[in-house]
């Protein structure tokens, strides 16, 4: 029903900026949960950032105030803008859909802080 794919993933020195967008296709994401999830290597993956369909949002402590997580429903997208990345930000990030019923995850992005 939803296929989501992320974009924006790259290279940044520490305390650079990167946005990052997942694009659905298949159905419309206004009724979804959208979530950013990301998985370092050799660690579990954790939950980023969430934005509920009215667009609240919640977020890790390790990036509250650096991140930002917001949706665009006519697009079927939903971003997530990373400033004053850290070397601990290096992860591959996924996006997440999830509703009553299945849900859904994309393929991810990779980001890597290094100098």
């Amino acid at each position: 029903q939803v296929q989501l794919v992320e974009s924006g993933g790259g290279l940044v020195q520490p305390g650079g900026s990167l946005s990052l967008s997942c694009v659905a296709s298949g159905t419309t994401l206004s009724s979804f949960v959208l979530e950013w999830h990301r998985q370092a290597p050799g660690k579990q993956r954790e939950l980023v950032a969430a934005i509920a369909t009215g667009g609240s949002s919640n977020y890790a402590d390790s990036v509250k105030g650096r991140f930002t997580i917001s949706r665009d429903n006519a697009k079927k997208t939903v971003y997530l803008r990373m400033n004053s990345l850290k070397p601990e930000d290096t992860a591959v990030y996924y996006c997440h859909a999830k509703r009553f019923g299945p849900d859904y995850w994309g393929q991810g992005t990779q980001v890597t802080v290094s100098s």
